[in-house]
């Protein structure tokens, strides 16, 4: 028996499941595959989900706690405050209840779920592409216009179709604790060499959890993990007192793929989400710029499978359309290079001098978007002098990129 689609998407996750909604809202079939028997296990990331991105999947319901502001500790131990408690910043969610809704609008939207499946081969004809898909241990064949990938850093559409790797690959590694003492609503980022190199670490509440985590390039960790760090901020920083009530409940790691690939679509395949290398770089988030893509490209790609055109043409004509998002991701890693990533410990703490000033603490306040943090980088460079001799680069990145 042959299963006809107008559309498979690999990978019921966020990204996965709200591509697939939209796609049906499109009139297409679709065929969602995840390879895991339920959605929202395993899952890799910290769990913060944008009020631009919760607005158009309304699943407040799923989060546990409503993030407002945050303290950002330098690396020398000092602190400063950032927020307002009637402004929601972000939300902090039960990611398996999170992603489980999302993938049941899709579902109510038409689509059709297998769990418990994975792709085993998929190759590209003339009017479709031609899968053999394991499910629940049984073949299945599978004809479909159109092939999309959102199935993860290391997603098996890319690497079967050989699109090339993202352009950055970072690494983290995050627990879930019990006893740590924070502000609700408010987030917690620390600094410094010796506990997250090049980047930062984090404490998130999530209800009557916190989300402890590290990150960094691989390249910056030495001879060193990022288990090894995580243990450094918890028992040898001038945080600890912070966490020695903690206990674990859960351990979670994997990478962050960040850098749109040079090529996210061919002939009748297009990768989206982590696959496609779309997270910020400024904090690895991918659910907010995932469903940004998927808006951006489903229009455009549903119209191309009514018209049965999905040559490599008209592909990379699609493709395009991802041209600001790629150029946004490139100012956005400049703006973190040149304020974190790139400067020493000491650049570090005069920085967070320079922040805690009331001024600049209240211009954050008015511009500061964890999403888009380009307008307050803009705006520092323009009117902080101080910070320009740190950010001679980016500023031409930033402003001209």
């Amino acid at each position: 028996m042959v299963y006809d689609y107008d559309v498979v998407v690999i990978g019921a996750g966020p990204i996965g499941g709200y591509l697939s909604r939209k796609l049906s809202e499109h009139d297409n079939s679709v065929l969602l595959v995840e390879e895991h028997a339920e959605i929202g296990r395993p899952f890799q990331c910290a769990g913060l989900v944008n009020p631009g991105a919760m607005s158009k999947v309304n699943l407040e319901e799923t989060a546990l706690t409503r993030i407002w502001g945050a303290r950002l500790h330098s690396p020398s131990g000092n602190s400063i405050e950032i927020g307002n408690p009637d402004i929601t910043r972000t939300w902090s969610v039960c990611r398996k209840l999170f992603d489980e809704k999302v993938v049941i609008q899709s579902v109510e939207s038409g689509t059709d779920l297998w769990l418990s499946s994975s792709p085993l081969s998929a190759e590209i004809k003339k009017d479709h592409v031609e899968m053999i898909i394991n499910y629940h241990g049984n073949i299945r064949k599978v004809r479909t216009k159109l092939l999309c990938g959102a199935d993860g850093a290391h997603s098996w559409v890319r690497r079967n179709f050989k699109m090339g790797r993202p352009k950055e690959m970072m690494i983290g590694l995050q627990i879930e604790v019990t006893g740590y003492k924070s502000q609700e609503g408010r987030l917690e980022l620390f600094t410094g060499n010796n506990i997250s190199p090049g980047f930062f670490s984090w404490a998130i509440p999530s209800g009557e959890t916190t989300r402890i985590g590290v990150w960094s390039k691989p390249k910056l960790l030495g001879n060193k993990s990022c288990e090894d760090f995580l243990e450094q901020l918890m028992n040898d920083s001038p945080w600890k007192e912070r966490f020695v009530e903690c206990k674990e409940v859960g351990r979670f790691c994997g990478p962050v793929p960040s850098g749109i690939l040079k090529k996210t679509m061919i002939e009748r395949i297009a990768l989206f989400g982590d696959a496609a290398g779309i997270c910020k770089p400024t904090t690895g988030g991918g659910i907010g710029p995932g469903f940004k893509q998927v808006d951006i490209l489903v229009p455009l790609l549903s119209k191309a499978i009514k018209d049965n055109d999905l040559s490599k043409r008209k592909m990379a004509q699609i493709s395009l359309s991802l041209n600001e998002m790629k150029r946004d991701q490139r100012r956005k890693r400049a703006l973190r290079d040149a304020f974190l990533t790139e400067v020493s410990e000491e650049e570090l703490n005069t920085i967070f001098d320079i922040w805690s000033r009331p001024e600049v603490i209240q211009l954050i306040n008015e511009l500061g978007d964890i999403e888009n943090p380009i307008p307050l980088g803009i705006k520092m460079l323009k009117d902080v002098p101080e910070f320009r001799k740190y950010a001679k680069k980016a500023a031409m990145a930033i402003l001209w990129g």
